[in-house]
């Protein structure tokens, strides 16, 4: 399997030989680069950088490797443990430290491991610093510290207290009201972090039943770990029971969130911000932000409220830039990353579950109900496979020419809007495919337009 590197980080597969997969001696490369680069751009007076990893089987190895780099570099790590990622995001501000490294590979299966670097502001780090860390690990452009300037190391494990901490003091967030509700809850943590913090946090916000499914973090994960449907067979099976009023499901590092209804029907990933979007703004006028590649639901809430909806490119740091552009108050993207700024600019797992479920008790509705309220949008998704000379970006500047008259988006890709539909192209920077997302009022519109577009650039090459 090829180590991937990209301006978010380096990810791969555990074992193999060097330059091919995840390795220790990659692992110190990046490390050191992420860590020279930190020192030399940071504006925090500290020398601290937390560590903190989801549950995976090669979670110890690639933490000793990157804390024992960290420190031959001359910081302090700040070792969190088992935490999840908007855990050791909010964990970087809290230590006042000036970065902090993630290990987990989100979604992809056991196999995979990868490190996540964020900025002092717990934040990812941009494409331009990204590939600042690219280049100093090409170049070993990096110097250890002598034995008097090594960093030390510290074991700190009261930060996914500190993170509900900071949920439960969110304004909007009304412990009271849960618990007056009396909710039964399931959740699905997938054999990883969220099996630690998730019931603690279910407690404290008073939810009088928990059932959790696959709560042991052993990291062998029990099922494919994506929360996509197909994937999500056991608590799907479990809500169809009877005795839940709503099922939560995280990926291994927690900033995912799907839901289920009370009837095991899915809820749907796209609609877990577009339902915080619609709490937010009924009590914070504000802009909303979501990626390309997200449902056209949160753009009618958020003109519902008279307030502006704004586009942004794919991926977690171009939605924050946006946000944080255009003063947004609720953002996110459409695979269940809820991005609320009144906690902090990462998505959060923790922070969509109490919203939603303070909503839901406010609202008195089942969860069938309350996602009944919204515009029913169906989303696509296909690929057009490409040979590895096709010029993409030639075929995605014909495609905005073909569209001209319509809306169009090219910040990242080519984005089709129809007035009752949009498609949106983009080129994988990986291998040579076009991904192609689609939405429509039923699902067979939006695969009929996506496979309309296809056919056209299908004609092209």
């Amino acid at each position: 399997m090829t180590l991937i590197k990209s301006i978010s980080g380096i990810r791969g597969t555990i074992g193999g030989r060097a330059g091919d997969t995840l390795n220790p001696l990659d692992i110190v490369k990046f490390t050191s680069a992420y860590a020279a680069l930190i020192r030399r751009t940071t504006k925090v007076e500290s020398n601290k950088i937390v560590v903190g990893r989801d549950a995976r089987i090669s979670g110890e190895m690639v933490k000793n490797v990157v804390c024992g780099t960290l420190m031959g570099m001359g910081f302090d790590v700040v070792n969190i443990g088992l935490a999840s990622t908007p855990t050791t995001e909010v964990a970087v501000t809290m230590e006042g430290a000036c970065g902090g490294i993630i290990i987990t590979a989100s979604h992809n299966p056991r196999m995979w491991n990868a490190l996540k670097l964020l900025n002092e502001r717990g934040e990812f780090l941009n494409a331009q610093e990204g590939n600042e860390v690219l280049r100093i690990a090409e170049a070993e452009d990096f110097e250890y510290a002598d034995v008097d300037h090594l960093g030390h190391y510290i074991e700190d494990n009261t930060y996914d207290q500190k993170h509900i901490d900071l949920v439960l003091g969110l304004d909007l967030v009304d412990v009271e009201a849960i618990r007056k509700a009396n909710f039964r809850v399931a959740f699905d943590a997938v054999n990883s972090v969220g099996g630690i913090i998730l019931p603690k946090l279910l407690q404290q916000l008073g939810v009088s039943q928990v059932t959790g499914l696959f709560t042991e973090p052993t990291g062998d994960f029990q099922h494919n770990p994506e929360p996509l449907e197909k994937n999500l067979g056991d608590i799907k099976a479990l809500m169809q029971q009877g005795g839940h009023d709503i099922a939560f499901v995280v990926d291994p590092d927690v900033d995912r969130l799907a839901l289920f209804c009370e009837d095991g029907t899915m809820y749907g990933e796209e609609y877990t911000l577009v339902t915080v979007a619609d709490y937010i703004l009924q009590h914070t006028p504000g802009n909303t932000v979501s990626n390309l590649s997200s449902t056209r639901a949160l753009r009618d809430v958020t003109r519902r409220y008279g307030q502006q909806y704004n586009a942004a490119a794919v991926g977690e740091v171009n939605v924050v830039t946006k946000m944080k552009e255009t003063g947004a108050v609720i953002g996110g993207e459409g695979n269940g990353g809820v991005i609320y700024p009144a906690a902090h600019y990462g998505r959060d797992a923790l922070v969509g579950i109490a919203l939603i479920l303070t909503y839901l008790a406010k609202r008195g509705l089942k969860t069938s109900e309350l996602r009944a309220t919204y515009p029913p949008y169906f989303i696509a998704k296909n690929r057009i496979d490409l040979t590895p000379d096709t010029d993409v970006d030639a075929i995605l500047r014909k495609v905005k020419e073909m569209y001209s008259n319509e809306e169009v988006n090219d910040i990242d890709g080519v984005k089709i809007d129809f007035p009752d539909k949009w498609v949106h192209l983009r080129k994988s920077n990986t291998e040579p495919i076009i991904r192609v997302y689609s939405e429509a009022s039923t699902m067979e519109a939006a695969d009929e337009i996506g496979k309309k577009i296809m056919d056209i650039v299908y004609g092209m090459v």
